[in-house]
Order: structure tokens, then C-alpha cells, then sequence
């Protein structure tokens, strides 16, 4: 897929600095089908680490207060963004009018039978589905997927192909790790979705993302 976006970015930010993981980094010509993802987190982190959004550096976020670790590689999807194309379709599926975007680039986990011991890296992957998880009224999309020509995941195809305790190791984690002590969070997963739906989901957040900095390029060029 070409992304006009790309040109200033790619000449301004990926030639002379490092490229920012959410604006300087092409989501890759197969998109939806074969993506390019960030990796925020592995799952031996102790901490969550999260982009800051203005330097593009990892940043600590907070350290886990429980003992829930990720299961799997997770991060970002890279020019996406959870605005009001991804909060409608959440409104049509849940048939809750209220809810929004949660205005971040879309969440992705990301299944492989290798070790990989750090994040601030990029990997290629291919979505299978997604959980449509709903944190205070705002949609938080997690895409699922498998590593690209991974050995022992490579051949899933849907998240139907995935076992059922993966799935719900993923689900747990997801409902569970942002509980604070005697505080648990406010958020649900109303659907598990196959790879079709998380195509649109995909593809809609890159269209949010085109709306939220369609002035990003003659920004970057005036650098």
C-alpha cells in the first residue's frame, strides 16, 4: 500500500535521524495482510514499557504491580490511530453509541515459538484477529498475530486456528493488567474477532491516522 506520508518522513526522519516508530515507519505494501509492528514489550519484561509519543523513545510506564506477564511479543502497529473510523465500527458491533477512540496507534500481540529477549525492534507479521477490548468507554482494539514465516505459527491462518488457552491467556492479560491494587480497571472484551474483521479494523485505523495528521507532511517539510 503507498503511503503518501512516507516521502518527507522517510527523507527527513529515517535518512538523518532515527525514524519515529508510530510516524516513521511504513506499515509495508501488503498491509493488512503482511504488516510491519513495533515491539513495545517481550514477554520476560518486568515493567511496561510503552512509546513516548512526542521522542519516539520506549519509556517506562509503570512497573507490574501483579504478576501477569505479557504472553507474547506486543507493541504497535506504526500510522494507525484509534480515532473516530475504529470507535464507529466498535459503536456498531457493541451497539454502544458512546463510545470513542482512545486517540493511540492500534495495539498488536504478536505469537512466535522463538525467544525474543528485548523489544525496541520491528518485526513483520500477519493478523489472524482481534480482541474488541473497550477501556472506559474507548475503543482499544488488540490485534492478534503470528510472526511472519514463523516455524510453529506460520500456517494459522484465522484465530480460530489458534488454542483455546492461548486465547484466553491473551484475554486475561489484557483484562487484567492495567489493575492497580484495590483498583481493578474498568475494561471489557465484548468480541474475539477472526482476520477478516481485524483487516477492517486495520485499515480503518490507517484512515484515522491519515485524517489525524493529514498536514504532517508539509509539517515535516518545512523542518
Amino acid at each position: 500500500m503507498s503511503n503518501k506520508l512516507m516521502d518527507p518522513i522517510g527523507r527527513l526522519m529515517g535518512l538523518r535521524y532515527k525514524s519515529h516508530p508510530w510516524h516513521g515507519v511504513d506499515i509495508g505494501d501488503e498491509s493488512p495482510e503482511l504488516i510491519t509492528c513495533f515491539i513495545e514489550m517481550v514477554p520476560r519484561d518486568t515493567v511496561k514499557y510503552e512509546i513516548d509519543k512526542k521522542s519516539g523513545y520506549l519509556k517506562i510506564d509503570r512497573p507490574q504491580k501483579y504478576s501477569n506477564a505479557v504472553p507474547a511479543l506486543y507493541g504497535f502497529i506504526p500510522q494507525t490511530f484509534s480515532g473516530k473510523k475504529v470507535a464507529e465500527m466498535a459503536c456498531e458491533k457493541t451497539g454502544n453509541t458512546d463510545i470513542i477512540g482512545d486517540a493511540d496507534p492500534i495495539d498488536i500481540c504478536i505469537l512466535t515459538e522463538k525467544e525474543i529477549t528485548h523489544g525496541d525492534i520491528l518485526v513483520r507479521a500477519k493478523p489472524i484477529g482481534g480482541f474488541r477490548m473497550i477501556d472506559n468507554n474507548q475503543a482499544d482494539d488488540k490485534i492478534i498475530a503470528v510472526l511472519n514465516n514463523d516455524a510453529l505459527y506460520e500456517s494459522f491462518e484465522d484465530i480460530s486456528d489458534v488454542p483455546v488457552k492461548v486465547v484466553n491467556r491473551l484475554k486475561h492479560y489484557f483484562l487484567t493488567y492495567k489493575d492497580l491494587p484495590g483498583n481493578p480497571a474498568d475494561v471489557e472484551i465484548t468480541h474475539v474477532y477472526g482476520k477478516a474483521e481485524a483487516h477492517e479494523v486495520i485499515n480503518r485505523s490507517i484512515e484515522d491516522y491519515r485524517l489525524k495528521f493529514e498536514n504532517l507532511d508539509s509539517i515535516l517539510s518545512s523542518v
